[in-house]
């Protein structure tokens, strides 16, 4: 609609400047009019219509052009539409629940120091042999409490294998359907959470077996001195083993 319009105005101008640049003269016997018709004024009429045309086409190129932009710029700063931080966090505190119940000694660091210096500290020398099948026993009520905690922490930690599987799915299909670099970022920021929520499992994992080692170890050291109290006490002058009168049958 546009080039028929400026074609129209073209012809009306190149008309009109007919009789303007024209030269009329009067025949002499019949008094008739005579048009005289300059081709080069014509030519540069046209030529400039045409450089008009050029430049209002370049102009619609152009305003194209930047409407694309914007278009392209609408896209790059659109939010992605999925978002795994819920699910993550969730994995994240069911581990932590995990490690927050460790039997008899928890992961706190107060709390390890008091009890190690109770329980597997120097051994009392004068503590009765009670005292010391109790303190024994209460060890190794740690060791295996610290053994059963690790094992628990191991099977949250594969209970969230799933979720995670089901997570990374659904990330990389929305980075891989982004329509611009903001939703491709985002997608790649989730994808990097997930990995870090993996790390605090597998954090939480190695930190479950070495306490279990730990207790494992200090149970046995713990054992060690209390078996060499006992020993000594047993050869001990006096207070060890004193012979005497046994009867083995009644008559």
């Amino acid at each position: 609609m546009t080039f028929r319009r400026s074609r129209a105005f073209v012809v009306a101008a190149a008309l009109l400047t007919i009789p303007t640049f024209g030269s009329v003269a009067f025949a002499p016997h019949a008094y008739a009019w005579r048009v005289v018709f300059d081709p080069s004024n014509y030519a540069q009429n046209v030529l400039t219509a045409a450089r008009t045309l050029e430049q209002i086409n370049n102009q619609i190129v152009q305003l194209q052009n930047e409407a694309q932009m914007l278009i392209n710029q609408a896209r790059n700063l659109a939010s992605l539409p999925y978002s795994a931080l819920q699910q993550l966090q969730q994995s994240v505190q069911r581990t932590q629940q995990l490690l927050q119940e460790a039997q008899n000694i928890a992961f706190d660091v107060q709390q390890i120091d008091q009890l190690f210096q109770q329980q597997y500290g120097n051994i009392d020398l004068n503590a009765s042999e009670q005292q010391l099948v109790a303190g024994a026993r209460s060890r190794w009520q740690n060791t295996v409490g610290g053994l059963q905690d690790a094992l628990r922490v191991q099977a949250g930690v594969v209970g969230n294998i799933e979720t995670n599987r089901t997570q990374m799915s659904a990330l990389i299909g929305q980075s891989q359907g982004a329509t611009g670099a903001l939703q491709t970022a985002q997608a790649g920021n989730q994808l990097l959470a997930l990995q870090a929520q993996q790390l605090s499992d597998l954090t939480a994992v190695v930190a479950a077996n070495g306490r279990a080692i730990a207790l494992t170890e200090a149970e046995r050291t713990a054992a060690a001195e209390q078996g060499r109290i006992q020993r000594q006490r047993f050869l001990t002058p006096g207070s060890g083993y004193q012979p005497g009168n046994a009867r083995m049958f009644n008559n």
